[in-house]
């Protein structure tokens, strides 16, 4: 979630027609929006794994993991229109929509998962988590990573330090060092594992009870950190012994992204309590939810009426149920793991002939490349350097980590071999431009 590499005021480079676009957009939108990019980039168009400029001129979009399915896959246009035409109500009354979607997002995941609860933005999905952790537990004390961005609830913005030093952290918050990368030889499910610990420690200290221990299962903000599978079933165990809860944010992983698996949290081989999920789960229409154990649903629900005007609305509905046919009919969290792979192997020969390249990490078409200085330091310069030169080239990647020095790649699941290629040749080509 980091603005690096964003645009920092100036109009260098844009047309007199965006210039006075981007005078209005300040205007009106005000200070608190950023713009990727030193040169903004204005879209009018997408299709597929391009996006395209009001010129015609297209680019790659690999950063864009919301369209999870393809720019304006026509499946999905055709199911939201269609079912706008016909009625959009709420959940307060019967419709098979959201019933047929539930039973089968359901099917995708382990049994104990057994309730859908629908929101309309990951945000509001990850606040509804903690508050059924909270209400389950009877704790308070929430665990996230270091720099973990979860979401912009109030609640949850203070749990998502990614936000920066401006955005404080809720009272009831610790954060843990993210994952170290199994390069360093360390045992990475300990490590983070004790850094739980720690936290818990501190919390009974303080005399705070336990709720949740709240992950993003790519660690996305945190750097990228996918391997070894399994390394999260330590710290699920921590937390449960301490009687909170394991949630599992899919956000970004979820959906095939990290595949062949349809979940992150499979490749850990663990069941979590609750599983929260948006942004690809209606490929850019607003619709996000988790799935939750029956149990921590009915102790929930037995306290709490839970309502949510548009969340699971007949539209939305239609939207995600589109989304999830296509992932399942076209096997895309397969062919993630398959481009992924391909992508991986080509950064790694990169590595091998820019010494700038340091090492790459995560899971399907998530990945993580670190970008370093001679001396092995981060560079979050040459980071910023080569994510404008490949913007500039048609290529569209951002970045990410503590440092800014980690390029973040992530396609629409459609990408296919030819586009790794095409992304590994513009990214070759900035390498030996900086």
């Amino acid at each position: 979630m980091t603005m690096i590499n964003a645009y920092d005021g100036a109009a260098a480079g844009l047309s007199a027609e965006d210039r006075a676009l981007l005078a209005r957009r300040e205007r009106v939108l005000g200070p608190a929006y950023r713009l990727f990019y030193e040169t903004p980039l204005h879209v009018v168009r997408g299709e597929g794994v391009w996006l395209y400029d009001k010129a015609g001129r297209r680019y790659l979009d690999a950063y864009n993991n919301v369209a999870s399915v393809g720019h304006s896959r026509p499946e999905v246009v055709e199911a939201i229109a269609a079912q706008a035409a016909v009625l959009n109500t709420h959940t307060r009354y019967l419709h098979e929509g959201v019933v047929a979607y539930a039973e089968a997002l359901l099917a995708t995941f382990p049994a104990e998962l057994a309730n859908l609860m629908l929101t309309c933005t990951g945000s509001e999905a990850n606040d509804l988590a903690l508050r059924i952790a909270r209400t389950v537990t009877g704790g308070r004390g929430l665990i996230v990573t270091e720099l973990a961005y979860h979401g912009v609830t109030a609640a949850i913005a203070g749990a998502s330090p990614s936000l920066g030093p401006g955005n404080p952290l809720g009272p009831d918050v610790w954060t843990v060092p993210a994952p170290v990368s199994p390069a360093t030889g360390a045992d990475v499910g300990r490590q983070f594992a004790d850094g739980v610990s720690r936290a818990l420690g501190d919390m009974r200290a303080k005399g705070v009870r336990p709720a949740a221990l709240l992950v993003d299962t790519i660690f996305s903000s945190d750097g990228v950190f996918a391997d070894p599978p399994g390394f999260l079933t330590e710290a699920a165990g921590r937390i449960r012994a301490a009687g909170g809860l394991f949630i599992a944010d899919e956000v970004q992983a979820g959906f095939g992204r990290v595949g062949p698996q349809m979940w992150g949290f499979a490749r850990h081989g663990l069941v979590p309590d609750i599983v929260t999920m948006g942004k690809p789960m209606g490929n850019g229409h607003p619709v996000a939810g988790l799935v939750v154990r029956h149990e921590h649903a009915a102790a929930f629900g037995a306290a709490v009426r839970y309502f949510n005007t548009f969340g699971g609305n007949p539209v939305s509905c239609a939207a995600a149920m589109a989304v999830l046919k296509v992932i399942q009919g076209e096997r895309l969290a397969e062919n993630s793991g398959v481009v992924g792979d391909r992508l991986r192997a080509g950064l790694d020969a990169l590595r091998q002939r820019h010494s700038r390249v340091g090492e790459v990490r995560g899971a399907g078409l998530f990945i993580g490349v670190d970008l370093e200085r001679p001396s092995g330091e981060p560079a979050p310069e040459a980071a910023t350097a080569v994510v404008n030169h490949m913007r500039d080239a048609g290529v569209l990647i951002s970045a990410t980590g503590p440092g800014g020095n980690i390029l973040k790649i992530r396609p629409p699941l459609v990408f296919k071999p030819e586009h790794a290629d095409i992304l590994l040749g513009a990214l070759s080509e900035a390498l030996d431009a900086i």
